[in-house]
């Protein structure tokens, strides 16, 4: 058998060859579609990226965090929409994994593992985004011993096409009267709204969920114990930040190379303009910028995966990683010149990606907040700094 770094490293390997050879290169005409991407996501059920977060015995490769942003980095560097068909479903096979309880294990995560089944997570609701605790939507107890779910949840990736969705909803006052749910996609009541008109990953259904006097029976809450929600949550959230960074790294990546290709190419005022120095000082910016982000978001995976707390650190690698992919996206497009600003040429997509890694995942002014806040209680002393 081999190692558990020698599996990683094959799976990453693999990754980067599905990349090259079915990805990169052909990113426009997929853009260009307006068809689904059965085929791809297809593809990742085959490689098995579905079960990312699952543990062995229910059928997942339970990768670790390091390997799981080194995969997250190679899928962006070709198209960021692959990264959304797995993200939020790795989110809630975590969730599952960690705080599920051994029928909801059962139940589910065989099934995720294969992407036979596909889990959406659904926390923005209109009134607010990065504030949690601020939910409406309100999960009631009932005479039956479950519960009755009503409110509205928007934003939500991989909506339609989700089999289940895990809810977060209020079951009581304040913050630990938050309960996470697992919903059915047949469940009366529950309906899909229309589609969000995105900036970015059009290919993916973004939409509004709403919730009418669901019943759910006591095994839908997650732990079997309500008020745990906001917890469980917050525990998944840290590997997301960080997985959200990789992405942001991987999509800075592809505009840096980019940008060099056509600087090497392109011809002004006698010579390829990648000997003007304004265009070499502006590359350097964007090398150096995506090579610290890379190697932050390392360093935040690692420390998620030794146990030690990691909101801060996995903060910082979303912050850092989503600013710097906005930087370097801007950048390609300066050095495209009119090119950059027209559909025809990659430059235009990674500037309108961009802001998505600024926005999700807890927006990067909350990042920021975080990690004055956890520096306040001595949480950098804990890291070396």
């Amino acid at each position: 058998m081999p190692t558990s770094t020698t599996w990683d490293n094959e799976i990453v390997a693999g990754v980067q060859r599905f990349v090259q050879q079915h990805i990169v290169g052909n990113t426009q005409k997929l853009e260009a579609s307006d068809r689904y991407p059965d085929d791809i996501v297809a593809c990742l059920k085959e490689m098995g990226l579905f079960g990312i977060a699952i543990p062995h015995e229910y059928g997942g490769l339970d990768l670790s965090v390091p390997t799981y942003a080194k995969i997250m980095e190679e899928l962006a560097y070709g198209w960021t929409t692959l990264n959304c068909f797995i993200n939020g479903h790795s989110s809630v096979s975590s969730i599952l994994a960690q705080h599920g309880t051994e029928k909801q294990k059962q139940a589910y995560l065989p099934r995720m593992a294969t992407g036979e089944l596909r889990v959406a997570i659904a926390l923005t609701e209109p009134n607010g985004g990065s504030d949690l605790q601020a939910i409406r939507t309100q999960a009631t107890a009932n005479e039956h011993g479950g519960y009755t779910l009503n409110g509205t949840k928007i934003f939500i990736t991989n909506g339609a096409r989700a089999g289940a969705v895990l809810v977060l909803a209020r079951t009581a006052p304040g913050k630990d009267g938050i309960s996470l749910f697992i919903v059915e996609k047949d469940c009366p009541g529950f309906s899909v709204g229309p589609d969000a008109q995105a900036m970015g990953h059009r290919h993916v259904d973004v939409t509004e969920l709403l919730f009418d006097d669901v019943q759910l029976s006591q095994e839908s809450l997650i732990g079997g114990t309500a008020g745990q929600g906001l917890k469980q949550m917050l525990d998944a959230l840290e590997t997301g930040r960080v997985a959200m960074a990789a992405t942001a790294v991987g999509l800075s990546r592809s505009a840096l190379k980019a940008a060099r290709d056509y600087a090497a190419q392109r011809v002004a005022f006698g010579t390829e303009i990648i000997h003007h120095q304004a265009i070499q000082t502006l590359l350097a910016d964007m090398a150096t910028q995506t090579m610290a982000a890379q190697a932050l978001v390392q360093v935040a995976a690692t420390t998620k995966a030794g146990g030690q707390r990691s909101d801060m650190i996995s903060g910082m690698a979303k912050l850092f990683a989503g600013e710097t992919c906005a930087k370097v996206t801007l950048d390609c497009i300066r050095i495209h010149g009119g090119s950059g600003f027209v559909p025809g040429f990659p430059a235009e997509r990674y500037y309108r990606e961009a802001p998505y890694y600024i926005l999700t995942e807890g927006t990067n002014e909350i990042q920021k907040l975080i990690i004055a806040k956890r520096m306040l209680k001595g949480d950098a002393e804990a890291l070396g700094l």
